[in-house]
């Protein structure tokens, strides 16, 4: 690819135009080469305006990342952009982020930028905002007299509608009302009314206070935290906000949030979950007299573009968004807040496998702004920074109003007679607790029916034809899904085995512990909460606020119900089946799993009723599931990062995952083989502390019909591994056999899988 460069002669490179090295959204980590057309941004060639621009057969949108006085190849060998996008740059700090976002997680640059962009943009469409058109009457509108009017009978009703209202009416609504265009023009032409344009999201705000309801009165402990973090704005400050459940972190992000606002200054506050981000958006716009938007995935795309055009332009003074949130550009940002930090949801998967919480702490550190990380189960990386004084460290250890905690009790179902995965003592605490009027939670982090179905005769399992998976049994629709695949199989009739028709199903969902409730409880509701029976638009808002209504339910769900939710009707919890993840091959399993009992027996007790929660198992007398129950989360924890530090694992070493994916289970091995070699002779022959494992076939070695593998990379310091990481990407993007399997490199990954 290499060209020399053409001679220039003498004294006329005053006269050459510049090279525009443009980063398109492409897999490879390079910039290309282009020449500028003849119309030029409004301040010269710089970077970070978007251009359309001829990529193979076909164009695409890139940004211009460098501009460069000359090129490797011969210009007369460089195509021309087709059109100039953005007469202006994207902002500055978000061009930061997204050039360090590439690097740290050694990504292409023009991919990290498409990522980090609302699709709109992606596809070349202006950065300005959709706008609408406000009418209010004139000085004239407001005195002319019925008479004057004459015959033009709608159109005085028209003026007597604007005249109601000062802030003036959209057009949408007055249209609505009956009236029509013309009578809205011949008012304007007679000079009895007049329109403005302003934003359709987040219209400008007025000047009137930054509060629309009170603040609620803090305790002691929330006061000092809140103390504590004001004092922090202005500078960079990553805090842990260590409250248990139920504790009132929210109301500490509130308050935080008007001293950011009354600073004329904008907030961003990310959440794990699209489920959540609604009831957040409410109850902060509840509270807050300024616009207030919301980002994630299930908003569309043309309010997407709206919302982050608003929030750059400063109209937007709360955005409130999942993962991807972390991107949108800010003119005024003045603080960053991270509910449940600890959630995996934060860590994209695929693609760019950026952690959002990470990338928050690096943009706060940027722009010189505090960062809440909230939590009552924190993650062990951040429960070592603020162990050791890096973070600033808040605990709350008091539920809100005097609410009492729901210790976790332990239940032994090894020898127990169970239905729907639900033991007698469970069944007996449910009856006890709706018999008083209140609300149970039973939590089963399986959807479908049962995980397998088996022949009674011969043992058969129903498998996944594309994955080391077996099926999971629905009832409604009936069929075998995989959850991996979602490769979708009719019920059999008979064992393919031996013919038999005894088939049985094997353990259970939701949906075989809501059927058994069902029967054992008929006069009470059942609300079951998982990915099946909310995929209907508006389910999830609906069972929310049947829930909320307080009369007496069961909720049957998954983890959906774990996170976040505030269920104050909700007195006992009962978790089916503890033992799911305590002895996963990851390393983290027993990290995340005591998460996620900790978060769902927290919503047990929340309101002014004691709560209680039921941990079934067929392990009680394990060690860390009784130090979990006896002494809580954060014994466990301690004892944790004790295990990770003479394991010499995570927070106290870092790690790189070269994972590869192919049709062919010989082509990933042999390129994983050979890329594992190479990497070591290059180590020895530099000497670098990396530490390279493998590889070994993923832990579900076979998804979709593809083999996946892996190769572990280890360092105690990130400037090695990342050292490390980009020598073996470049070997890979000139080894033939990488053609053949698709591979990617996964910084700082959070499972093993």
């Amino acid at each position: 690819m290499s060209h020399a460069r053409p001679a220039t002669p003498s004294g006329s490179t005053a006269n050459v135009s510049p090279v525009l090295r443009v980063a398109v959204p492409s897999p490879l980590r390079k910039l290309f080469d282009y020449l500028p057309a003849h119309e030029a941004p409004e301040e010269g060639w710089v970077a970070g305006v978007r251009v359309r621009v001829p990529f193979g057969k076909r164009e695409v949108v890139g940004i211009v990342a460098e501009v460069a006085s000359d090129s490797e190849w011969q210009r007369d060998k460089l195509k021309q952009i087709v059109e100039l996008i953005d007469r202006t740059p994207l902002p500055t700090q978000w061009l930061w982020l997204c050039r360090f976002t590439a690097r740290y997680y050694q990504h292409s640059l023009g991919d990290t930028f498409a990522q980090a962009m609302p699709v709109l943009l992606r596809q070349g469409r202006p950065l300005e905002a959709r706008t609408r058109e406000r009418w209010h009457c004139t000085d004239a509108g407001r005195v002319i007299s019925d008479a004057e009017m004459g015959r033009a009978r709608k159109q005085t009703e028209l003026l007597k509608v604007l005249r109601q209202h000062p802030g003036g009416v959209v057009t949408s609504a007055i249209l609505a009302h009956g009236f029509s265009r013309d009578q809205l023009d011949r008012l304007t032409t007679k000079g009895l009314i007049s329109s403005t344009l302003e934003p359709l999201t987040c219209a400008e705000a007025g000047t009137g206070p930054v509060l629309a309801e009170p603040s609620l009165t803090l305790n002691r402990e929330q006061g000092t935290a809140l103390a504590a973090l004001s004092q922090q704005l202005g500078t960079f400050s990553p805090a842990l906000l260590h409250g248990v459940t139920g504790s009132g972190k929210t109301e500490i992000y509130l308050q935080l949030i008007e001293a950011v606002l009354a600073r004329g200054q904008q907030a961003l506050v990310l959440v794990p979950e699209i489920g959540l981000t609604p009831q957040t958006l409410q109850r902060f716009k509840r509270r807050f007299n300024v616009p207030v938007a919301m980002l994630h995935s299930g908003v569309s795309d043309g309010d997407r573009l709206d919302v982050w055009e608003a929030a750059r332009a400063g109209r937007a003074r709360v955005v409130i968004g999942t993962r991807s949130a972390v991107f949108t550009p800010m003119a005024a940002l003045g603080a960053i807040i991270i509910d449940e930090e600890h959630d995996t949801s934060f860590k994209q998967q695929d693609n760019l496998r950026y952690h959002a919480r990470d990338l928050a702490l690096v943009r706060a550190h940027r722009e010189q702004v505090p960062v809440v990380l909230g939590s009552a189960t924190p993650s062990l990386e951040t429960l070592a920074h603020a162990l050791k004084g890096r973070y600033l460290h808040l605990k709350l250890t008091q539920r809100a109003a005097n609410a009492s905690f729901a210790q976790l009790e332990l239940t032994d179902i090894r020898v127990k007679q169970k239905r729907g995965g639900l033991g007698e003592d469970a069944m007996q605490a449910i009856e006890q607790h709706l018999a008083q009027q209140h609300q149970v939670l039973v939590f089963i982090n399986r959807r479908g029916f049962a995980p397998t179905l088996a022949c009674h005769q011969c043992g058969h399992i129903f498998d996944c034809p594309n994955c080391d998976a077996h099926m999971t049994l629905h009832r409604s629709p009936a069929q075998l899904v995989c959850h991996h695949c979602e490769h979708v199989a009719a019920l059999p009739d008979a064992c393919p085995g031996c013919g038999s028709g005894d088939l049985h199903p094997l353990g259970s969902g939701t949906e075989r512990t809501e059927e058994t409730l069902a029967a054992r409880f008929a006069n009470t509701r059942i609300l079951r909460i998982d990915r099946d029976s909310t995929r209907r638009k508006g389910a999830m808002d609906e069972a929310l606020t049947d829930i909320r209504s307080g009369e007496p339910c069961i909720l049957v769900g998954t983890q959906m119900l774990a996170k976040g939710h505030h269920f104050p009707h909700v007195t006992l919890v009962v978790v089916v089946n503890a033992d799911g993840g305590l002895y996963g091959s990851d390393f983290r399993a027993l990290e995340q799993s005591a998460q996620l009992l900790t978060q769902v027996a927290g919503r047990a007790g929340r309101g002014a009723r004691p709560g209680r929660a039921l941990i079934q198992t067929m392990h009680p007398d394990d060690p860390n599931l009784r130090l979990l129950a006896n002494e809580g989360y954060d014994a466990l924890a301690l004892q944790l990062l004790e295990e990770r530090r003479s394991a010499r694992l995570p927070p106290y070493r870092f790690l790189a995952l070269l994972r590869a994916e192919g049709a062919q289970q010989a082509a990933v091995e042999t390129l994983l083989a050979d890329a594992g070699q190479q990497l070591r002779q290059w180590l020895g022959d530099q000497q670098l502390a990396v530490d390279c494992l493998g590889p070994v076939p993923a832990p579900m070695e076979r998804r979709q019909n593809r083999y996946h593998a892996q190769l572990m990379l280890q360092s105690d310091k990130r400037s090695l591994l990342h050292t490390a990481t980009d020598w073996l990407i470049q070997w890979l993007e000139k080894a033939p056999d990488a053609r053949r399997v698709r591979w990617s490199i996964d910084v700082d990954p959070i499972t093993l899988s």
